[in-house]
């Protein structure tokens, strides 16, 4: 007899629901222990190897695109060339910004992502993303209701591991957690995987490229389950996030379940530029300082739209604050910017070996990984160049998991400065050993298929990426920082400069290959250089290709330095006002331009321009496929002897009320100048939204019809859906 009962606590029939209760708190506690854990590893933001700082103080939250269906069929439908590859996504309406917590919110038709795409340029931000959502889940701020349990990887971590394990052992490799209690908190329908650089994936396929795995507890490579588990073979039913290089995108999606929404991170908006300044410098009164200096510089300011470029701006004007203005004057272009934080951080050089040898074996070693595709070494590969780990501040120590051992493993900073440092070994050999590298890589660059974007090759290939920091290695004034620490010049810098304007010719006859080159010219900033090889160019076709502010910045500097251009194709570049703003001093210098906008009323001022324009005898705009508006209007505008004809169509093909068809005018030349477009344009977009409310319509078409008096009109052509009162009393009083 017990002394609490009647009963022996052995002959006690078992409680189901306190088993249930007890394995319910286990895991609850378990899910606890791992959240812990994740917090502890993931507050911090080495942020590159430096001091380390405050995640959720330092963060700053990108713009981040959701494209919209159409268009993202339409990318991969041009390259990958695949319907099956558009099956599977989500339907949205148009492009628009989302936040990290709507990115597994439902769509309009309610159906919820189980994949979800982030991709983005380098050094956008997208690790960062990664490691602030992580934070956020386990601080219990974000998504604790959509996922019990997420899992970060690193796909080049992955693609170093060959000893076979089951996808739990690969987890519990991944956290804290035992093989027993990742089965436990493992419930697939709330288990979201985050998988960062899955173009890794494309540039080193598993193993066995048939092997599919369906049970967690069978063993493969890495890569082969992971395989399995994008594919939805494994755990069919959990969520994934992954990350991806914007030129890897279109081979990644066939390899994703559905449905998937595509997504893109552009980096910081101007707003958010300031923000990461203002948690940067803290004081008040130096952050203001500081960024007032960049705001000035709209091409610095742009390119701080990149974080990783924010970021080593910060660097350089923190370590220059009494010499910020000599600093920004030199930051002018990307190479620019990394050279000047490399001299910064040099200042910190261990004395023991001399500068020149330093970066020379970094280079070394640098090259070596773009040669084999490897941004991981061991530490007795990097000795072997002659470097000490320890002590390279370029250098960042990690730990990997071979053999059921920790090893230690080295990496850069960022791969951009993989890239960066290969272009400097090329320049700091002596002239033989220069001359043949740099042959080399420019004979590469001709080959069909490397800068091609639908191209595989393309996908991975950091050769475009070494091109470009080489040419910026070859201003004289942006690599002067850096050379005059190492006391070095470059003796064939002006046969090397012939030998890259040859080569940038050969690959802009490439098909797509335009924007490359323009990007290398605009690194290289020699004025002469970049005349002689655009010297022949008469068209710019950048249709289909998505521009950046960075890229408008690029086109805007070779169109200036380029008086032959006679037609500019800028059709479906996701052009936005704010672009077309960096665009706008050298638009006008093309006899043809043909471009696309999502609002029509962004060109108003391009349309004045064009006024006083020379040269720019037609311009040809229309609204892109995916603009929400509705309807959606085209504009011809043609120049001759002096008169302008303008001609604005419209998409809407709805006979239930009275709108505007086609629209034809002629004015003087001289008009244009003075004429309201903004207004013109906003009152022609309003009609459709105006149209159902009949008294609304009648002061909207008096107002729409008041419009063409400012223009100084000679003839006026209107082709209508119906014509009701209003629209004849307004026609007859003009």
């Amino acid at each position: 007899m017990s002394r609490f009962g009647g009963y022996r606590w052995k002959d006690k029939p078992p409680d189901p629901d306190s088993k249930v209760a007890t394995r319910h708190n286990d895991r609850s506690d378990m899910i606890l222990q791992y959240k812990a854990s994740v917090i502890n590893k993931c507050k911090v933001a080495t942020e590159h190897n430096l001091p380390c700082v405050d995640l959720a103080t330092r963060y700053t939250e990108p713009v981040i695109i959701q494209r919209s269906k159409e268009q993202t069929e339409k990318y991969y439908l041009e390259h990958v060339r695949s319907v099956d590859a558009t099956s599977h996504l989500l339907s949205n309406d148009k492009n628009h910004s989302i936040r990290i917590d709507q990115l597994f919110s439902p769509d309009s038709d309610e159906n919820t992502p189980k994949t979800v795409i982030l991709s983005g340029d380098s050094g956008r931000g997208k690790s960062f993303t990664l490691q602030k959502i992580m934070l956020d889940w386990a601080s219990g701020e974000l998504y604790s209701e959509n996922f019990d349990v997420m899992f970060l990887f690193n796909c080049e971590e992955l693609k170093c591991m060959f000893e076979e394990m089951s996808l739990f052992e690969l987890l519990s490799w991944s956290c804290s957690l035992t093989l027993d209690q990742i089965s436990q908190i493992t419930t697939p329908k709330k288990v979201l995987f985050l998988i960062d650089g899955i173009d890794e994936y494309v540039s080193h396929p598993p193993s066995h490229s048939m092997l599919v795995l369906t049970n967690p507890s069978h063993r493969a490579r890495p890569m082969d389950i992971l395989r399995s588990v994008l594919k939805g073979i494994l755990l069919p039913e959990s969520f994934i996030l992954v990350t991806t290089r914007s030129r890897a995108a279109d081979a990644v999606m066939n390899l994703l379940k559905g449905p998937q929404r595509f997504t893109e991170i552009m980096g910081f908006s101007e707003r958010g530029v300031q923000e990461y300044f203002q948690k940067f410098f803290q004081d008040e009164q130096l952050f203001r300082k500081m960024y007032e200096r960049v705001k000035i510089n709209e091409s610095l300011l742009t390119a701080c739209s990149v974080p990783l470029l924010c970021w080593m701006v910060c660097f350089c004007l923190k370590k220059h604050i009494t010499d910020d203005d000599r600093v920004m004057r030199e930051l002018k272009t990307s190479t620019s910017i990394y050279v000047h934080f490399v001299s910064t951080l040099l200042e910190h050089h261990d004395q023991s070996q001399s500068v020149l040898t330093m970066l020379r074996s970094l280079g070394h070693r640098a090259e070596e990984g773009v040669k084999k595709r490897e941004g991981l070494f061991v530490e007795k590969s990097v000795t072997a160049t002659g470097l000490d780990p320890a002590t390279n501040v370029f250098l960042y120590k990690d730990s990997l998991k071979r053999n059921n051992r920790q090893v230690s493993v080295f990496k850069f900073m960022h791969l951009s400065f993989q890239e960066f440092f290969t272009a400097l070994f090329y320049v700091l050999l002596d002239k033989k050993e220069s001359w043949g590298k740099v042959t080399d890589l420019l004979d590469s660059l001709k080959m069909k298929g490397i800068i091609n974007r639908p191209s595989p090759e393309r996908r991975t290939n950091p050769i475009p990426s070494v091109m470009m920091f080489l040419c910026g290695l070859l201003n004289e004034k942006t690599s002067s920082s850096l050379f005059e620490i190492i006391k070095w010049t470059v003796p064939q810098i002006i046969k090397l400069k012939t030998n890259l304007q040859e080569s940038l010719l050969t690959v802009r006859r490439q098909h797509g290959c335009e924007l490359f080159a323009m990007c290398c010219l605009y690194e290289l900033q020699d004025e002469k250089v970049v005349r002689r090889a655009l010297g022949d160019w008469v068209s710019i076709n950048l249709s289909n290709i998505s521009l950046r502010s960075t890229d408008c910045w690029v086109l805007l500097y070779c169109l200036q330095c380029c008086p032959n251009i006679r037609y500019l194709n800028l059709m479906y570049c996701d052009l936005t006002a704010e672009k077309l703003k960096i665009l706008q001093p050298a638009l006008c210098i093309s006899k043809t331009m043909r471009l696309s906008v999502e609002h029509l009323s962004e060109v108003e001022d391009l349309i004045q321009v064009l006024g006083e324009s020379k040269i720019l005898r037609e311009l040809k705009v229309q609204e892109d496929e995916n603009s929400a508006e509705s309807p959606r209007w085209s504009l011809n505008l043609s120049v001759n002897r002096g008169d302008v004809l303008l001609s604005l169509s419209s998409s809407e093909k709805n006979l239930s009320f009275p709108a505007v068809l086609n629209i034809s005018l002629t004015c003087p030349q001289s008009e244009l100048s003075s004429t309201d477009w903004t207004l013109f344009l906003q009152r022609l977009s309003k009609t459709a939204k105006v149209a159902e409310d009949s008294s609304a319509l009648d002061e909207h078409v008096s107002l729409l019809l008041s419009s063409f008096h400012s223009v100084g009109l000679t003839m006026l052509d209107l082709k209508l859906v119906s014509l009701n009162e209003s629209w004849a009393s307004g026609i007859i009083w003009l």
